[in-house]
């Protein structure tokens, strides 16, 4: 099925760009054209660095920008999330990790509703309006545990995920959640530039080798004024380990020898092959280049604690999952 539904959805948001400047009255291809007699190369199939002066692109005006975000409004998104960042949910989300393994769907039912609303936060706080009827693109999304909770929420989702195994992970319970569904790596989306509205990847950066690759797609993909949202696991963190447990702390490379040899396998999420060691610094570090920061925060702390995110060294242990919201121009 993965393989029918992929191309079908590759040309209409690869059709996306020709519809716009059919409406804007010019003829499909002209942005293509008047590259070419500039003397560039047509940019319709690469894929676009995000817009940032890091890269040493030239920075649209500030009259060029539409549906951005207020400086204003930006550093108000904190004050909004920070509302349901109580004790209790800190709690409350903490202690369903112990069933992520032995009953996922209760694990990842209240996740994907605390997800959904993380999100409807940022997006209200930026414009003033929840996110129904927005497209929503998640990004490692698995089978689609967070399908529902979105689709209850008004907006359309859409899934990627490149390992089949995953996208079947659920069984019968998930197969009927509401989407979309593609098989593709978020290392190199099969989307066109300024596609969608709101990109959400949740725990996957530490999955793979070059996460800032990820996030460059996912910045790619969303359009100006929209909402990206990367949350990962922090390796020196409590969980960093995943199934490996606290042994991380003696080192990956012999946190997996150790689980290998008590087990019998390697653990499904093996250091080096499918974990890899991800920090804030690095990924505060990253946002900060794009140009596209408005916030980052931990995401399974109290408001009165997320002070951490600020201290070096300190926020590396106690800083267990960090949320890098972005907002391309």
């Amino acid at each position: 099925m993965a393989h029918e539904t992929r191309p079908k959805l590759i040309d209409i948001v690869g059709g996306a760009n020709q519809a716009r400047e059919a409406r804007n009255g010019r003829e499909p291809g002209a942005n293509q054209a008047r590259e070419a007699r500039n003397g560039r190369e047509p940019a319709a199939n690469q894929a676009r660095e995000p817009r940032t002066a890091a890269n040493g692109r030239e920075q649209p005006r500030t009259a060029d920008v539409r549906r951005v975000w207020p400086v204003a409004v930006a550093s108000h998104v904190t004050d909004v999330v920070a509302r349901r960042a109580t004790l209790t949910r800190s709690l409350r989300l903490l202690s369903l990790f112990r069933y992520e393994r032995s009953d996922p769907a209760r694990f990842y039912d209240a996740l994907a509703a605390d997800t959904a609303t993380m999100v409807g936060d940022l997006w209200l706080a930026g414009h003033g309006e929840p996110p129904t009827g927005r497209t929503l693109l998640d990004v490692g999304g698995g089978p689609g545990y967070f399908a529902s909770a979105f689709a209850d929420a008004g907006v359309r989702y859409i899934g990627v995920e490149p390992d089949p195994a995953e996208m079947h992970a659920a069984g019968p319970a998930n197969a009927g959640a509401p989407g979309v569904f593609v098989r593709a790596s978020g290392m190199a989306l099969p989307f066109a530039d300024d596609s969608m509205d709101i990109c959400l990847s949740s725990n996957v950066a530490e999955h793979v080798p070059r996460p800032w690759q990820l996030g460059a797609e996912m910045l790619r993909v969303t359009r100006p004024g929209g909402l990206v949202v990367l949350s990962y696991t922090v390796w020196l963190g409590p969980f960093g380990g995943h199934e490996m447990g606290l042994t991380h702390y003696l080192g990956g490379a012999r946190a997996a020898a150790r689980y290998t040899r008590k087990h019998g396998h390697p653990a499904k999420n093996n250091y080096g092959s499918s974990l890899f060691a991800v920090s804030v610094a690095d990924g505060l570090k990253w946002a900060a280049s794009t140009g596209a920061a408005i916030a980052a925060f931990p995401r399974y702390h109290p408001r009165w604690a997320w002070w951490l995110t600020t201290v070096p060294l300190l926020r590396e242990f106690l800083v267990s999952n960090l949320v890098l919201v972005l907002q391309p121009r």
